[in-house]
């Protein structure tokens, strides 16, 4: 079991009796990322005007190799990046013709930034999406790679479900897919969380993912791999978009580069990139891979399922993704009517979860070990007692 809490010290230490198991919504960062944010004030003071050149060049360079590594992908080239995925999803709708509704497939347990703007686009019109029901789990990759068959522009579905955890097998779309259909596939909750290999359909995916969650970086260091040839000129555009090798530029046209400066947008904060790169050289010093963190993860939430047992507060709370499925991210989700309650208990004890209407969220990481999981079983049982004074109390007369 690893321990690597000395690297967290900054964040862990900032408030030491806080309790924090939401790796899945905002991962604290490691030491290292404050070095880095403050290597990027530097450089901006140092460069000043020659600042981008400097971003654009090394700094862009390293982030696009770390992602590429870790996804195994043959070139990082193919690699735009972007404040936030928000950006990527506009410029991706971008490049479908404007003459008829999108023809989106999807699922029903995609994040917010994809289904709230989506259904803003259905209600004028604009898109018509098919919507696939994640559950049950166990015929989801059937009916959504049947339904895959038909004739869809745009087909979006997630790594890891971000409401439950499951983790469906996305390889398969590029096999089984409309040969005209453009796939995404939405890992920001699996990126840095399991072992990702893209290499198989590199040339046919594309894959939107982050800092904020495992990738330990925070904000503003979003990524997406673009295969070659698929949306070649997106009508939402940044100046950024005219680097490198244009094409169609000589014959009248806006030019676009064919790698994945084509989807670059205009100006960011670069620190996230600082921070990213940072983290990931840290994680190769100390050789932990994605492999180890998601099998550091599971291990963690083995030993709180078999300490918080059948009784306390989760004693009736069904367990979204069962504890034997072994296709399921970082974190645990509980379903129960009492799950804004207990997350509001949770609070009050000093520990952070994260909660979805009726399903708790308890995410697990590599800032915790057995120590923190033991603690959180303890204040789990004492928000149970603190409940059950509540209920027994007398009303006043």
């Amino acid at each position: 079991m690893l321990d690597l809490r000395s690297h967290f010290s900054r964040f862990l230490n900032s408030q030491p009796e806080r309790l924090h198991f939401a790796a899945h919504s905002h991962h604290p960062w490691p030491d290292v990322t404050r070095d880095a944010q403050l290597k990027a004030w530097d450089d901006a003071a140092c460069l000043i005007d020659d600042k981008w050149e400097h971003v654009l060049g090394p700094v862009l360079d390293e982030f696009r190799g770390h992602v590429a590594r870790h996804l195994n992908l043959p070139d990082p080239s193919t690699i735009a990046v972007a404040p936030n995925t928000h950006e990527f999803l506009k410029r991706l709708l971008s490049c479908f013709p404007a003459d008829r509704p999108v023809r989106i497939l999807t699922s029903d347990g995609e994040f917010h930034s994809f289904t709230r703007q989506i259904a803003r686009l259905e209600e004028e019109g604009l898109v018509a999406v098919t919507r696939i029901p994640a559950e049950p789990f166990t015929t989801f990759e059937d009916r959504f790679f049947s339904a895959a068959q038909d004739d869809h522009d745009l087909v979006f579905v997630s790594q890891v479900f971000f409401n439950s955890g499951f983790a469906p097998d996305g390889r398969h779309l590029a096999e089984y897919g409309h040969d005209g259909a453009m796939i995404v596939i939405d890992g920001y909750h699996g990126f840095m969380a399991r072992p990702t290999d893209l290499s198989g359909i590199a040339d046919r995916a594309f894959y939107i993912a982050g800092g904020y969650k495992y990738a330990m970086a925070g904000e503003g260091a979003c990524f997406m791999h673009c295969p070659p040839g698929w949306g070649p000129r997106p009508r939402d555009t940044g100046w950024y978009a005219a680097f490198g090798n244009l094409a169609n530029a000589q014959s009248g046209q806006v030019g676009y580069s064919e790698d994945g400066w084509r989807f670059m947008g205009a100006t960011f904060d670069p620190s996230g990139l600082y921070r990213f790169n940072a983290v990931m050289r840290w994680l190769a010093r100390e050789g932990i891979t994605p492999g180890i963190v998601h099998a550091h993860a599971k291990a963690l939430q083995q030993h709180f399922l078999q300490r918080v047992g059948g009784s306390g507060p989760l004693g009736h709370a069904s367990l979204v993704v069962p504890a034997d499925e072994m296709r399921r991210g970082n974190f645990l989700t509980f379903q129960t009517p009492q799950a804004q309650a207990l997350y509001n208990d949770l609070k009050e004890l000093r520990v952070v979860t994260d909660v979805r209407g009726q399903r708790l969220r308890i995410g697990f990481g590599i800032y915790q070990s057995e120590e923190e999981v033991n603690d959180l079983v303890r204040r789990i049982d004492e928000a149970g007692a603190l409940e059950s004074m509540t209920l027994d109390r007398p009303s006043a007369a």
